[in-house]
């Protein structure tokens, strides 16, 4: 998911520089909600783990 991210900023890196701002901003914001997302997930992940190595059933 991580990889997505890095596409979506290499994306908006180059247009930057080409000049095209709106399609910069859009992939600017498309890696952001991404990452937010790996990172929620991540937490999610890490609480359940969490949870479910203390329980001596």
């Amino acid at each position: 998911m991580l990889s997505w991210v890095v596409t979506f900023l290499i994306i908006a890196l180059i247009a930057g520089v080409l000049g095209f701002g709106g399609i910069a901003g859009a992939s600017v914001e498309i890696a952001r909600a991404i990452f937010f997302i790996a990172v929620i997930l991540f937490l999610v992940s890490a609480v359940v783990g969490l949870v479910r190595g203390r329980s001596n059933v």
